[in-house]
């Protein structure tokens, strides 16, 4: 059809939906470190007090999303014009949502500590 816009031209590249995701789940698996680490190490539990009366929850929460926002910007901007394998990327921040998720558990975070 003449005069019809190329779809090429104007097609959307899944790279940055990609990096929200893996980012996503990277920032799941950095709060579950940093709240089984604030756990067992007492002098970085102390470390992650920002706000008193929330004790080391603030710090490992704040940091957590520091780690999030940066792996966002960072993977954003170099997959911007890319296209990547979302069951990969998909899987992946399956896996790392699941270990943070079960790095906050606190069974499995005394099982680990051997409590």
């Amino acid at each position: 059809m003449a005069g019809a816009p190329s779809y090429d031209s104007t097609r959307m590249h899944n790279g940055p939906a990609a990096a929200a995701i893996l980012a996503a789940g990277i920032g799941s698996l950095a709060l579950g470190i940093f709240a089984f680490a604030g756990d067992a190490i007492p002098s970085l539990s102390q470390a992650f007090v920002f706000w008193r009366p929330t004790g080391p929850l603030s710090g490992v929460t704040c940091t957590a999303i520091l780690v999030w926002l940066a792996v966002w910007l960072v993977l954003g901007s170099r997959w911007k014009q890319r296209d990547v394998r979302l069951a990969r990327v998909n899987l992946a921040s399956f896996l790392m949502l699941s270990a943070g998720l079960l790095l906050t558990f606190p069974p499995f975070m005394d099982f680990l500590q051997g409590r």
